[in-house]
């Protein structure tokens, strides 16, 4: 048992170093970046193309209707060749104005007809071919955004590679206590955790830490509120979903950096007993956090 163990410990792959991580996450943001560069290019291309298989429908339904026309017309000078049992199909022998002249419009109509017609199956031949092409841009794009989002997540998956382990965390994945120390007034694991958020996020706002109050993780130096907003006012759009991705990211690396819960928009995710839960109306924005993302560590 000790030869196998032995065995197995000495198979397993080591752990990248961080500069092996950022080596590798410098070759698939490259990577990204190309396919992002041809994925709007293909794009582009599609938009042109829908435009040109509008117009060339627009333009076999603008034939459609001179072809039936050309039809009737067909089918009228069918009517008077039955009535003169054909005598106009045959050159008249005495040179009769009027047979030459029927004779004349004969030939026009006809080839009138086979012109449009022609028109009309050229129009039909390119519109298909454009909505074949359309067909396989569609595809092209759908499969080059799938896999940029590929991408994209592998480099988010080596970023998180590079979030350090906090200080003090326990064999039995418990976390030692800190004290808080510093002019900041947090503990080390709270600093980390902060410092990791700045780095990754594009804070607009303030960072409030350490604050003197009875209760709570604030006056204890393990909270920070990360603000969304100022005085008091709902987060725009933008930054409601950079306080969702602050979340679902403070969430993800909680185990690694110490995180014992989140707090946003009313909700409140204790990463001991997972899953988001509604909190009670604590009368406004602020009180309810929908202005800020708390986080409180072990």
């Amino acid at each position: 048992m000790l030869v196998f163990a032995t065995s197995t410990a000495s198979q397993a792959a080591p752990k990248p170093s961080e500069g092996q991580l950022k080596k590798q996450l410098s070759t698939l943001e490259k990577q990204v970046n190309d396919l992002i560069a041809d994925y709007n290019a293909t794009r582009v291309e599609l938009a042109e193309a829908k435009k040109a298989e509008k117009s060339a429908r627009d333009r076999l339904a603008g034939t459609q209707g001179d072809f039936q026309a050309a039809q009737r017309e067909v089918g009228q000078l069918a009517g008077v060749r039955y009535q003169t049992s054909g005598a106009i199909m045959v050159p008249d022998p005495s040179g009769s104005a009027v047979l030459a002249q029927l004779q004349a419009e004969q030939v026009a109509v006809i080839n009138r007809f086979s012109q449009i017609e022609a028109d009309r199956r050229q129009a039909s031949d390119a519109a298909e071919a454009l909505t074949e092409r359309l067909t396989a841009q569609s595809a092209k794009v759908t499969e080059q955004r799938k896999d940029a989002q590929k991408l994209i997540g592998q480099i988010k998956d080596k970023l998180d590679e590079l979030i350090p382990l906090a200080p003090g965390r326990l064999a039995n994945g418990s976390w030692a206590p800190e004290l808080p120390s510093g002019a900041d007034n947090i503990t080390p694991r709270m600093r980390l955790m902060k410092s990791e958020v700045e780095k990754n996020f594009d804070l607009r706002y303030t960072v409030g830490c350490y604050r003197n109050e009875s209760s709570g993780e604030h006056p204890l130096g393990r909270a920070c509120d990360f603000m969304m907003s100022s005085g008091g006012s709902m987060p725009s759009a933008d930054m409601k979903a950079l306080g969702d991705d602050l979340a679902a990211w403070a969430i993800k690396n909680g185990p690694k950096l110490g995180v014992m819960y989140v707090i946003w928009q009313q909700r409140i995710y204790n990463l001991g007993s997972p899953g988001w839960r509604s909190m009670a109306d604590r009368g406004g924005i602020t009180a309810n956090h929908y202005d800020h993302v708390h986080i409180s560590m072990h």
